[in-house]
């Protein structure tokens, strides 16, 4: 067997790992959405007050990624990764044994650690182990583990939730955080060191007027779309008496045509550019909020679903693709900063959510959702615009 045949396959088996380690970072996310009704109840708090368990851990993601970006650079993704993971593990197993909300509140938030350092930083790195023609699909593939999150996660997490209790859900994610800590530390290559930042960088990164504008996409998709994500079960619950089982289908289904879209995206996005494959993914969500007041029954929410799925996890994606493509120097800086306006958007979206159910508005949330993904859309086509003249300036120059 070649060398050349080696370091590919060395390669593969470090991309399915960072795969798995962002499937196990997406399930230790959505797992207190797919478990909201049984945490309110068996916690005695309200749905408000349990959606903050999504705000709070937002928070600390949103303002942790650029943070732990500089805290972190020129440190050893292979170990820094696999400590992330141990981290996360341990910290859900201690979510899962909390006594009541007012300590599983903080150890939440504190466990919510490991997603503000383990997405980007894996999309970093997968950014300067491939070639560059290559780095579109492989960041893409890499990010596949979040859309494999919302297929077997957070239906399992939805499932077991309603069978056996939250607390075993949290710990059942944290064993796995375990298992792939070791699977990132066995199979990671040794001296991936992405050089460490300058404030100069972070400047240019800033002051990058199509970098900021697509990272203020992502806060504006997230946003929108997770002021009622978050809150699906109640949701589904009040409109469709769905119980615990039909809960887990609808997210199974979700997450079906979400790892569909996602495999689409990751294969054809060099193709179709990393633009129109942003603009695409996110006129599929608009399609699904517009239509979302008119579905009846189970079966009617199931197809109302499929263009929202089909662009909610391949939109992000596409977003990780396009900031690497548009600045590879950058990308440290700017995989962290969108990773913080994904996690930025998800806590708004969340609180504002749980503000208009508090004011008896459940039913109204997709309304916020539309408007706010109809601005992602338009400010996303500003981008590329910008991008478009910076090229032509770059070439006149």
């Amino acid at each position: 067997m070649s060398a050349a045949h080696l370091k590919r396959l060395a390669l593969r088996r470090a991309l399915w790992a960072l795969l798995m380690g962002n499937f196990v970072i997406g399930t230790g996310v959505m797992v207190v959405p797919g478990t909201l009704n049984d945490l309110s109840q068996s916690l005695g708090v309200s749905i408000t007050q349990a959606g903050l368990l999504i705000t709070a851990g937002a928070i600390l993601m949103g303002i942790g990624a650029p943070v732990f970006a500089s805290v972190v650079a020129g440190w050893d993704r292979r170990r820094l990764l696999s400590a992330a993971l141990v981290w996360y593990g341990m910290g859900l197993l201690a979510c899962a044994m909390a006594a009541d909300y007012s300590i599983l509140l903080p150890l939440r938030v504190l466990t919510m650690v490991s997603p503000a350092i383990f997405t980007p930083q894996a999309a970093a790195s997968v950014g300067l182990m491939v070639k560059p023609e290559q780095r579109g699909q492989a960041v893409t593939f890499v990010f596949l583990g979040w859309s494999v999150a919302s297929v077997l996660g957070m239906p399992l997490s939805a499932w077991i939730g309603g069978l056996w209790g939250w607390r075993w859900a949290f710990a059942g994610v944290g064993l796995l955080a375990l298992f792939c800590a070791a699977w990132v530390w066995r199979v990671m290559p040794n001296g991936v060191r992405p050089v460490a930042l300058s404030r100069q960088a972070w400047r240019q990164a800033v002051q990058h007027l199509p970098l900021m504008l697509t990272v203020g996409v992502t806060l504006l998709s997230a946003f929108g779309q997770f002021a009622l994500f978050s809150y699906f079960s109640p949701y589904f619950k009040q409109v469709l008496a769905a119980d615990a089982n039909t809960l887990s289908l609808l997210f199974l289904w979700f997450g079906a045509f979400g790892l569909a879209g996602n495999m689409l995206i990751s294969r054809h996005i060099d193709r179709l550019g990393a633009d129109h494959a942003v603009a695409l993914t996110l006129g599929l969500i608009a399609l699904s909020l517009l239509l979302w007041p008119y579905f009846s029954s189970v079966w009617t929410a199931a197809l109302v679903l499929v263009p929202w799925a089909l662009g909610c996890f391949a939109a992000n994606s596409a977003q990780q693709a396009r900031l690497v493509q548009l600045s590879p120097a950058l990308a440290p800086a700017t995989v962290a900063l969108n990773t913080s306006a994904m996690y930025g958007g998800q806590a708004l979206g969340s609180a504002l959510g749980g503000w208009l159910i508090a004011q008896g508005h459940l039913l109204q949330l997709h309304k916020l959702g539309f408007t706010l993904v109809l601005a992602a859309i338009a400010m996303s086509f500003w981008a590329a615009q910008g991008q478009s003249i910076g090229t032509l300036h770059s070439k006149g120059d």
